[in-house]
């Protein structure tokens, strides 16, 4: 299964705890790989009509309506905007009190949780601390300390960090070179924004220009001076400006050499001027330059 090489030790975790009918009412997910994912599973093994053994089936009508986002029985919380107000979470927990329509348990799954309103995450307290019936919640977050210490205390907390690894396979699945899935696997927080990096023409672009800029930059200073503008006038925009400057940090990461060091530093201090709001030519002509 993907989800079992996406984040193995925390999949392999919740087979022993349904192993042993252990599932907890509350739980909080951090982290941006595969959090989303592992509710959705856990959502399919509650309600699944044919499971095998800790996996649900995966064919059935649950399976396919939960895949969909269309059963009844679990809900799916998202921010408005930038956040999750009061209104929306008092209307789901007076759902919580109630029988599903489709038995009698329910899931709740809040994506973004540290985007509640404080109220909002106040009222969910409740229900943390006195369970009802056959109800399961899944709080989702890229960062846990974001989260109120009241709700991270009050569930069971479940690490979900970057798998490297299976981001570098599957870059080269798409079709990449070792080195470029190499660097988008570092670039990359999860599998879908990997694909979107992988079909990018101009981000690909970006980041053959950058190894070029460096190979050069690690044998001659002057012609990394005069080989400056090719990268300026392909990085345009703040956004492929600053994919330079991270490309460049990891490129130089991985050089591990003495030269390579004090270039990570001249990186370093490009980055505060181009922050500083520098022109972006200027700062790397600085750079290649201090």
């Amino acid at each position: 299964m993907d989800l079992a090489q996406k984040a193995p030790k925390v999949y392999q975790a919740f087979q022993e705890i349904l192993k042993k009918d252990r599932l907890n009412h509350a739980y909080l997910f951090s982290g941006d790989f595969a959090n989303a994912e592992m509710a959705l599973f856990l959502a399919k093994v509650i309600f699944c009509e044919h499971t095998n053994g800790q996996t649900p089936c995966g064919h059935c009508r649950s399976c396919h309506l939960i895949d969909q986002g269309d059963f009844a029985d679990v809900t799916v919380l998202e921010p408005t905007g930038q956040v999750i107000k009061t209104e929306t979470v008092k209307e789901m927990m007076a759902n919580f009190s109630q029988t599903g329509y489709e038995g009698k348990r329910q899931v709740f799954i809040i994506k973004d949780c540290d985007k509640m309103h404080v109220n909002a995450a106040n009222s969910l307290l409740k229900y943390i601390e006195e369970p009802q019936g056959h109800t399961y919640i899944f709080l989702l977050t890229n960062d846990d300390n974001q989260v109120l210490p009241t709700i991270k205390s009050r569930t069971q907390v479940f690490q979900f960090p970057k798998n490297e690894t299976y981001l570098f396979q599957l870059a080269q699945e798409q079709g990449l070179l070792k080195s470029q899935a190499d660097l988008l696997a570092k670039l990359a927080k999860n599998t879908d924004q990997l694909k979107d990096l992988a079909q990018n023409s101009k981000v690909l672009e970006v980041m053959a220009q950058t190894e070029r800029f460096v190979f050069i930059w690690l044998k001659d200073q002057l012609q990394a001076y005069l080989a400056l503008n090719r990268l300026v006038q392909l990085a345009t925009e703040k956004e492929e400006q600053d994919l330079v400057l991270t490309l460049l940090t990891l490129l130089l990461a991985r050089e591990q050499s003495q030269t390579s060091c004090q270039q990570l530093e001249a990186v370093y201090q490009a980055r505060l001027m181009w922050q500083s709001n520098v022109n972006f030519q200027n700062t790397l002509e600085y750079m290649v330059m201090s």
